[in-house]
């Protein structure tokens, strides 16, 4: 009997020691955690698994246990925490290009990057032709800073010009290529202006094409300090330069498309197209890039053979369901699905104009010719009742109207530089 007391009181001894020490080294731990000193390196790791708990419950407002929380919440908590640290930081939406499809565009511009992020400040650089009068909808951004519509004027090729560039491939060859350069580095010529007169700076810039249409917003996750984004696929032997976003030290590289053809040149890189110089000039200037999938394509006019052969372009049928990271695309009755394109895309060179196709998602359209009859219909259907109703406010629209919505918008801008508001709706619209 004493033999069996003797191990009782051992087993009460052992039990006592093994509740103590966990409550004085949890104690020791949050002593040392109110500290300003960091703690010894063999404690950090439990000093941040005890931060981020509290960081947790700190920023969950329901009463629930943190524990509780899911993966797929906890996602969303920082994603969503990250989109107000956006909201509130300086941020600058740059739109360059001819406005062809800007009825269908513009309208998911604005719902999928103006109105998710509305402090940001909406500058446009566009050459006036006879579409300028369908820019009038920017009247709905939260936020105009700089309206630039101005009438393109030739650029003399210089000699580093002729050597760096290439005219291949390139619809109207190296002035071609010069007046993209010009239109994109004005970008940044006017967000620098800009700061320069309101005395401050700029933490992120993003640049996306007017003839682009937004499926789906620009999530928080790609804004990423010290590296600039662009879409993948459509390399052309370089990068992607559909769209791009990054802060203001590497967005000022990316965009600086002319003024970085002397280095090209001093580097000794010779026959470039755009996408390719658009890579030397990032890799030149030391300006690390990413490539992520992105939620939009470029509506385009333009005719293409179907099917496309290994340096042909694939057609993205609009209602494809993944991202479609910048590639062409059109309102179409579906061609080819599913082990079409397998086929078709397994074919295509993937440093050219290849695009992802392996989840399933896209569908192609068969673009050999004009759009097809109806392709209002396939668009409303697909962009929803919202960019449907935007689509066919344009349809009667008279000059009087396009007038009146341009002076509106002209109101709302902090700079304007364009035609007279009736000379931008008289070159597009015929007379009341």
């Amino acid at each position: 009997m004493y033999v069996t007391r003797r191990i009782s009181d051992v087993d009460r001894r052992l039990l006592l020691l093994l509740l103590v020490i966990p409550c004085l080294s949890l104690l020791l731990l949050l002593s040392l955690s109110t500290l300003t000193l960091d703690p010894p390196p063999t404690l950090a790791p439990l000093r941040n698994l005890i931060y981020t708990h509290t960081l947790t419950a700190t920023t969950d407002n329901s009463n629930s246990d943190p524990r509780d929380v899911t993966p797929a919440e906890e996602v969303e908590n920082t994603r969503r925490g990250k989109r107000e640290e956006l909201v509130n930081s300086k941020m600058a939406v740059c739109l360059v290009g001819g406005a062809r499809r800007f009825e269908l565009t513009g309208p998911s511009i604005i719902e999928k990057i103006l109105k998710v992020y509305p402090n940001a400040d909406l500058f446009l650089n566009s050459p006036f032709d006879q579409n300028s009068f369908k820019l009038r909808l920017l009247k709905d951004s939260p936020r105009l800073a700089w309206v630039r519509i101005f009438e393109p004027t030739p650029i003399n090729e210089t000699e580093s010009m002729v050597r760096v560039l290439t005219p291949m491939n390139s619809p109207n060859g190296i002035k071609g290529l010069l007046q993209y350069f010009n239109l994109v580095e004005g970008c940044i010529t006017m967000i620098k202006a800009y700061q320069n007169e309101n005395n401050f700076t700029y933490d992120w810039i993003v640049r996306t094409r007017v003839d682009g249409y937004w499926s789906d917003s620009l999530d928080p996750e790609y804004f990423k300090p010290g590296q600039y984004l662009v879409p993948p696929g459509s390399s052309y032997g370089g990068l992607n330069d559909r769209f791009g976003l990054g802060d203001l030290n590497t967005s000022t590289v990316a965009l600086s498309r002319l003024s970085l053809i002397p280095d090209l040149d001093s580097a000794g890189l010779t026959s470039l197209n755009s996408e390719s110089a658009f890579k030397a000039q990032l890799s030149t200037q030391r300006v690390p890039y990413v490539t992520k999938p992105l939620p939009f394509c470029i509506m385009t006019d333009r005719t293409y053979e179907f099917p496309p052969s290994s340096y042909g372009v694939p057609v993205a049928a609009l209602s494809s369901l993944g991202p479609l990271n910048g590639a062409k695309c059109r309102p179409c009755t579906v061609a080819c699905k599913g082990s079409c394109v397998a086929e078709v895309m397994g074919k295509l060179n993937k440093e050219w104009s290849w695009t992802q196709w392996e989840n399933g998602t896209l569908k192609l359209c068969d673009a050999h010719g004009e759009w097809e009859e109806g392709w209002e219909k396939i668009f409303d259907g697909v962009a929803g009742e919202k960019l449907a109703r935007a689509r066919k406010r344009g349809g009667g629209l008279d000059t009087r109207r396009c007038v009146e919505e341009f002076e509106e918008m002209r109101g709302m801008a902090v700079k304007w530089e364009a035609p007279a508001s009736d000379q931008i709706c008289m070159m597009g619209l015929k007379p009341n």
